[in-house]
C-alpha cells in the first residue's frame, strides 16, 4: 500500500475494531449529528457497515432527508471505510465525490456500506451505498481520498 502503513501499530481484530468505535467516547460532532453506530467491521474486504438515526431534523418540505445528509452519510461510511483500512493510523480527506441519488430517503434508519476499492500511493478509491429500514438502495457513492498519517494532520 503505501508510507501509511510503513509505522503501523498491531492490527486489531475484526471485533476489536468494531468495539473501539462502539466504546468510543471521543466520537466527532458531525458523527453525532447523523447518528453514527458502527455496525460491523470486515479489514479483509476494507469494508464497513454503519446505522444512522435520519430523523425529521433532516427533512426537507417533502418531508424527505435532504440530499445533503445522504451526502455526509456516505462520506462518512467512505472516509471511515479508509480510516479502517490504514489500521486507525490515517484520517482520510475527500478530494471528490459523486451522488447518484436512486429514491427518496425518508426519517428513520439508514443503513450504509463504505469501503476501499483501491488504495494508491498518494489516493485511495471508496465507494459507498445507503440504505432505507426495508433494505432499499436509496443512494450510491463513490469518491477519492487522501490517506494522511493522523500525526500530518492539521486539522
Amino acid at each position: 500500500m503505501s508510507e501509511v502503513f510503513a509505522e503501523a501499530p498491531e492490527r486489531l481484530s475484526d471485533e476489536e475494531a468494531l468495539a473501539r468505535f462502539q466504546n468510543s467516547t471521543r466520537q466527532p460532532k458531525g458523527s453525532q449529528l447523523l447518528g453514527f453506530q458502527m455496525l460491523r467491521v470486515d479489514q479483509a474486504k476494507m469494508e464497513v457497515e454503519i446505522g444512522f438515526d435520519a430523523g425529521d431534523r433532516f427533512g426537507n418540505p417533502m418531508g424527505q432527508i435532504q440530499g445533503g445528509y445522504v451526502c455526509a452519510m456516505l462520506d462518512e461510511c467512505m472516509s471511515v471505510a479508509g480510516v479502517v483500512a490504514s489500521n486507525f493510523t490515517s484520517v482520510m480527506p475527500t478530494l471528490e465525490m459523486k451522488t447518484s441519488f436512486l429514491r427518496p430517503a425518508m426519517p428513520g434508519r439508514l443503513r450504509g456500506i463504505g469501503r476501499v476499492t483501491k488504495w494508491g500511493r498518494t489516493v485511495a478509491f471508496t465507494e459507498g451505498e445507503l440504505y432505507d429500514e426495508a433494505g432499499k438502495l436509496v443512494a450510491k457513492a463513490t469518491g477519492t481520498a487522501m490517506p494522511t498519517p493522523r500525526a500530518k494532520f492539521k486539522g
